[in-house]
């Protein structure tokens, strides 16, 4: 099948024509979605490399709705190129990165639900196909972050170095007189307050977990607890206690400084270490599912 192209060229000039592609020809390009959003405004988008730096970062709506997406190489975004992109860990924290740069850039412009990383589609009618099926869905989840952010809460044991010394700790000196009365007395005695001092710091931990997000629940319309960091990931720090995420409220941002703040500085916390991240775009609750506080 042929076709004229008609432009600006003179009358008299010998027509152009063009060839289509098969029908069935392998696409080049694929759809790489980011984010969802309501609204939403190109220009916080421009100049945003993404995935595929040259391609513009752009939006593609659906109904009243709009996604955040890219045209990408069809080659480098196959389900086996990626997997063995993504096995890489420099190669997987790169696109990462450059999933949450976009993300973020678009958040400054209208609330935005973040798709998972590497959300591909086979052009832009799958994606407002398959997007469009989830309206709804994303409906309800948008109106629960509107004006809202999520802060991370990160709470880790100390290294045995660090922790404070317990308040019924037996003095070094006495230990030694009885290991030299009583040496087999003395070897059990040490093995089990070994034993009574780890289960006291293991309670310990816990009721601080509970108590910080006994805190954060109090102050966030929605929260999560995430599965724990691998402690081989953080050098340096011990178990890794809580890992939560709270949905809270904008106007509410200074009083989460305080809460950590003062749960630093509370005597039953002297044995962890406290983090505080964010504000962050809402990743832990764009499902629709998470509704209530301390969840």
């Amino acid at each position: 099948m042929t076709g004229t192209v008609r432009g600006a060229a003179p009358p008299d000039a010998p027509a152009t024509t063009a060839t289509a592609a098969p029908p069935d020809a392998p696409a080049t390009t694929a759809t790489y979605a980011y984010a969802v959003c309501r609204g939403g405004d190109e220009s916080a988008l421009a100049g945003l490399p993404g995935q595929a730096p040259g391609a513009p970062v752009r939006l593609l709506r659906f109904g009243d709705l709009a996604a955040v997406v890219q045209d990408v190489p069809a080659a480098a975004f196959g389900e086996d190129a990626l997997r063995e992109r993504l096995t890489d860990r420099t190669e997987l924290e790169r696109c990462a990165r450059a999933h949450h740069a976009v993300v973020a850039a678009a958040a400054t412009a209208a609330p935005v639900l973040p798709l998972p990383l590497a959300t591909i589609y086979r052009g832009d009618a799958r994606a407002e196909a398959a997007l469009g099926a989830d309206r709804d869905r994303f409906t309800v989840a948008l109106r629960r972050i509107a004006g809202r952010a999520e802060w991370g809460v990160k709470v880790y044991a100390l290294p045995a170095e660090r922790r404070s010394v317990p308040a019924a700790h037996t003095p070094e000196r006495r230990d030694d007189e009885r290991a030299a009365a009583r040496p087999g007395h003395a070897y059990l005695d040490r093995l089990r307050g070994v034993r009574h001092e780890r289960e006291r710091r293991q309670e310990a931990g816990l009721q601080v977990v509970e108590e910080v997000d006994r805190v954060f629940a109090g102050l966030a319309v929605a929260g999560r607890r995430l599965r724990p960091h691998d402690t081989n990931l953080t050098p340096g720090r011990g178990a890794h206690l809580l890992n939560g995420a709270y949905l809270v409220d904008e106007t509410r941002a200074g009083e989460v400084a305080d809460a950590v703040r003062r749960l630093r500085q509370s005597p039953e916390c002297r044995d962890v270490e406290i983090e505080l991240t964010g504000p962050w775009v809402p990743y832990s609750f764009a499902e629709a599912g998470v509704t209530g506080a301390g969840g």
